[in-house]
């Protein structure tokens, strides 16, 4: 496990006077969904150019107060991060690669001309909230406490030729369930023909909100056409394969000792995704070559056709890893595979999940432990 940081950043701690009745946490914790209830406390933090980064604070759950005419409600300056808090076998908490995480915030900060926020201060908010809402993580198999740290611009004004003068960073917390319903099943995916998620030059390497707005209509094209999830296609030729709505996709070729893994090789307009780095890592580990290289939506087609791909699937933080089952578009639809999820898929997501809930080592140092 990597240890803790310090950092020169004070956040003052000021504990709800009404927190939830352990009762009613028990209760929320046997049905949590995912991202529909929330811990007692938060964490938030300030910035202005004045000052740089102040007033560290982990306070009740609560409402922001922000006038009409804060900068982030007209110009979209707002970045995000996902990761979990999990407990391992009754035992202690931990995060997942939180440092990534962290170091990814300020890259998406930077693209969005918004102050970096140091990745000391990143981990030791992240802390701060699960350890005051230690109660909150889950028992459950297969449970964990959703982090969502975010960063708005609050500056007071319409005026559009700069950033704004002042942000403020907060971290919340959920408890989730499976984030698909019915647990691990495929999904079947529309190649959106319509829509791009991220143009070269634009955002889709940083994970701010305007790519998922932007992204809505696409998904709700593949729901229409009867499908779980959006497939996106490069926006330049509209024929090379990206992202499954905000998850980075796998391509496993053949089967047994001979399976090698492919992943779409980042192009500045993807997400590199932390899960996508772990299995690039965890992959060849497990007798499994990779590769980051490029596919086209034909491609799939007929490699599914001949049997040279086998599977196909999906990670994120959210959804850990998700098979793919089925393939529409407006020319037709195929099956991956015999549309189960795939040997590869599950012996892959059995290790992941095995590290981040402390049932199998941890060679690589990612588990953090927090309390």
């Amino acid at each position: 496990m990597t240890a803790s940081p310090s950092t020169e950043i004070a956040f003052d701690v000021r504990a709800s006077a009404d927190p939830v009745p352990p009762a009613e946490r028990e209760r929320v914790l046997a049905s949590p969904g995912f991202g529909e209830v929330f811990t007692d406390h938060m964490v938030t933090l300030h910035w202005t150019r004045e000052r740089g980064w102040h007033d560290g604070l982990v306070q009740p759950y609560g409402p922001l107060m922000l006038e009409p005419a804060t900068a982030v409600f007209h110009y979209a300056q707002e970045i995000f991060e996902g990761l979990k808090a999990y407990r391992q076998g009754g035992g202690p908490i931990v995060a997942f690669r939180p440092s990534a995480n962290a170091a990814r915030f300020k890259r998406s900060a930077a693209r969005l001309a918004m102050p970096e926020l140091p990745e000391a201060a990143f981990l030791r908010s992240i802390e701060l909230l699960v350890s005051q809402d230690r109660d909150w993580v889950p028992t459950a198999e297969g449970h964990s406490l959703y982090l969502r740290p975010f960063m708005i611009a609050t500056q007071r004004g319409l005026g559009v030729n700069h950033p704004s003068s002042s942000y403020q960073y907060t971290v919340i917390a959920s408890p989730a369930a499976a984030y698909f319903k019915g647990g691990v099943r495929p999904v079947s995916v529309w190649l959106s023909e319509d829509y791009t998620r991220a143009a070269p030059g634009g955002t889709g390497e940083a994970k701010c909100g305007g790519n998922y707005a932007a992204a809505f209509a696409g998904q709700i094209q593949a729901v229409e056409s009867g499908c779980d999830q959006v497939v996106w296609l490069d926006a330049v030729e509209r024929r090379w394969v990206e992202e499954m709505g905000g998850m980075n996709l796998f391509f496993v070729y053949g089967s047994g000792p001979g399976a090698r893994i492919m992943t779409p090789a980042l192009t500045g307009t993807m997400l590199p995704g932390i899960t996508r780095d772990s299995l690039l890592k965890l992959g060849p580990d497990l007798g499994f070559p990779t590769e980051e290289d490029r596919i086209s939506a034909d491609q799939w087609r007929e490699e599914c056709a001949s049997g040279e791909l086998t599977e196909v699937f999906a990670c994120g933080t959210a959804a850990v890893i998700t098979p793919v089952g089925k393939v529409k578009s407006a020319d037709g639809e195929w099956m991956i595979g015999d549309g189960t999820p795939g040997p590869v898929t599950m012996r892959l997501r059995e290790e992941l999940a095995g590290i981040q809930y402390g049932q199998r080592p941890d060679p690589y140092g990612w588990v953090h432990k927090i309390c």
